[in-house]
């Protein structure tokens, strides 16, 4: 990979975390006035619309839709939509600024539960940053305080699937182009999510319907972003700026929807992160020792 090549995946992935946390403002916003699912249905739409139209002018539909494990491809677009209405409901419950903190575990949560789920060994150093980085959610969460609720919890839930949907999608990646995977995401996820929003659709203002195609846009850009960074560069030298979506959607909420940054999310979100990068950091070190010849 080269320096150049590098450079311009970091730009991507900078532009692409800030078109997904614009989009998470929108979906705030929308689901604020209108049902999680509906909003999250008529995404749902776009997007299929949209991964369709990329396998047709690719190698076809019959290619994108081949896989010899239909029922872990349906499964994991199923979860990614569910996850996605969790995360939306969190938004409305607690804000931009919490949720993302709490969601930043993730990468966490994907190295704890990369052993039972995809049989992979993780070494001492990463459960230290493992568990160093839950305290960190500990604090964001603040149990056994006053201030602490059950809604703290739902990002935390949000999170653990979006690990499982990541685990799930190195496993059918063994077999599975990037593509297939892709095209399982969006029709499966817009399935899925007709069935269970279209018994919640109520009229919307003209107003917000243009909310709505932004919201849209904002998805299939942010996606399709993400496909170009990691087309052209690797993968462990983008991933430590995807942090970068915690810093513009907790922007956005303090300042569109007047949140407040307290001292305990700022603490913890900041030792999440550090733990997060520090796992990162010990997997690429693995890496690189399988690939070191003798």
């Amino acid at each position: 990979m080269t320096e150049q090549n590098t450079r311009l995946g970091i730009l991507l992935m900078v532009a692409t975390t800030f078109v997904f946390a614009m989009q998470d403002g929108i979906s705030r916003h929308l689901a604020s006035e209108y049902n999680v699912l509906m909003v999250v249905m008529i995404r749902y739409w776009f997007f299929a619309a949209f991964v369709v139209t990329l396998a047709v002018r690719q190698a076809g539909l019959r290619a994108a839709a081949a896989t010899s494990q239909p029922w872990v491809q349906a499964f994991r677009g199923v979860l990614l939509a569910a996850e996605i209405c969790v995360m939306v409901l969190a938004f409305v419950l607690l804000g931009l600024v919490e949720s993302h903190a709490v969601f930043a575990s993730y990468p966490l949560l994907i190295a704890a539960l990369s052993g039972p789920v995809l049989g992979e060994r993780v070494g001492p150093w990463r459960w230290v940053a493992i568990g160093v980085g839950f305290v960190g959610v500990l604090v964001i969460l603040r149990p056994g305080f006053a201030v602490f609720s059950v809604e703290a919890l739902v990002p935390l839930l949000s999170a653990t699937m979006f690990a499982l949907y990541g685990l799930l999608t190195r496993y059918v990646g063994r077999r599975d182009s990037t593509a297939t995977s892709f095209f399982w995401t969006g029709t499966t996820g817009a399935a899925f999510m007709t069935v269970v929003g279209i018994w919640f659709w109520e009229p919307m203002t003209g107003p917000d319907w243009a909310w709505m195609a932004a919201l849209c846009i904002t998805g299939a850009s942010g996606h399709w972003l993400l496909i170009r960074t990691y087309e052209v560069a690797e993968a462990s030298a983008v991933q430590p700026f995807a942090y970068l979506q915690l810093v513009f959607a907790s922007t956005l909420g303090i300042t569109v929807f007047d949140e407040r940054l307290e001292w305990n999310v700022a603490l913890g979100a900041a030792i999440v992160i550090a733990a997060g990068l520090f796992t990162l950091w010990r997997e690429q070190v693995a890496r690189n020792r399988l690939r070191r010849p003798g």
